[in-house]
């Protein structure tokens, strides 16, 4: 019966600004925009699989929603952290080391890494892992994960 996840959507304060932020910033492709009512819908990876939509609200309506953009495991390991500071956005992760790289969740296991959008809603990349899941270890550095077991886990 459900075979995926079509769409999600966020208010906004500033659709402009958001229409900006997901498309010059994020690289999403825009497939509808109707001024009368302030919103807008972007694809998400390739058209007419999976949209974002935007709708401009006051910002007493605005609540910070999360959600998170499936992405290759080696852009998140290797291009991830550089690619949301060179548009001045904040990487952050669960790791509790102070560091801005990705982490891996190892009960599903996902490696992942969060920023905000200008709204405060909270985003995130991840990528699935192969490898059997370790939910004993809890969110984990993916360096910590490849030293588990680096054979299974990448």
């Amino acid at each position: 019966m459900i075979q995926g996840l079509y769409e999600t959507h966020l208010f906004v304060k500033n659709l402009e600004a958001s229409i900006n932020f997901y498309q010059q910033v994020l690289g999403l492709t825009p497939c509808y925009y109707e001024e009368e009512r302030s919103i807008a819908f972007f694809w998400v990876g390739k058209p007419r699989e999976a949209m974002l939509g935007l709708w401009e609200k006051p910002q007493s309506q605005i609540n910070p929603q999360h959600f998170a953009f499936r992405c290759d495991k080696d852009f998140i390991v290797n291009r991830a952290t550089a690619y949301l500071k060179e548009r001045n956005l904040r990487p952050y992760n669960f790791l509790k080391d102070g560091s801005e790289q990705p982490m891996v969740f190892a009960w599903m296991p996902a490696i992942a890494i969060y920023f905000n959008d200008p709204d405060g809603h909270q985003l995130e990349f991840i990528a699935v892992l192969e490898g059997d899941a370790k939910p004993e270890l809890g969110v984990i550095s993916y360096d910590e994960w490849m030293r588990v077991d680096g054979k299974t886990n990448n």
